[in-house]
């Protein structure tokens, strides 16, 4: 139950921060930093794959619906947690994998990794489907990469807060 609340809570944060200011920060055209995807980051280890995956689409189709873009979030944070067990089981030891929450704390180095892979898979999937072609690929990639590490510490900076 004290996990249920707690988690609640970041849901709805981490939902009203990315609509009432992060969906207004864009610099050159290029960088925009979508901080929701570290609801689906947090969760815990064992959560149930299909709880997982509704989650995460219920998260993108929340700041979908107050970003008016038609589904591009719901898409992304839903890829993101379907992939993540498997992201867990290629960056994690079974040592790692035990654990009840992925912290830096108790992963490490792997936490980094796994941070980094969900947050490039999330980015490049959003952006390439905004753009919905392979000529913007270049433009695309440069969005992914410099939006990405824009989130990666503002995820880090949270887990900092979140200690």
């Amino acid at each position: 139950m004290k996990y249920t609340v707690e988690f609640l809570f970041w849901f709805v944060g981490l939902v009203l921060f990315q609509i009432l200011l992060l969906n207004n920060v864009q610099i050159a055209g290029v960088i925009n930093p979508f901080l929701y995807i570290y609801f689906i980051i947090a969760l815990p280890i064992h959560t149930n794959r299909i709880s997982l995956i509704f989650i995460g689409f219920a998260l993108g189709l929340l700041v979908d619906a107050f970003s008016n873009t038609w589904g591009i979030h719901a898409m992304g944070s839903t890829l993101v947690a379907f992939l993540r067990p498997y992201i867990f089981r290629i960056v994690a030891t079974q040592e790692e994998l035990d654990k009840v929450m992925p912290r830096f704390r108790t992963m490490g180095v792997n936490y980094v990794k796994y941070i980094i892979s969900m947050v490039l898979i999330h980015h490049f999937s959003l952006f390439l489907l905004e753009a919905f072609s392979f000529d913007y690929f270049w433009i695309v990639l440069l969005k992914t990469l410099v939006s990405s590490v824009i989130t990666i510490l503002l995820v880090f900076t949270l887990e900092k807060v979140r200690k």
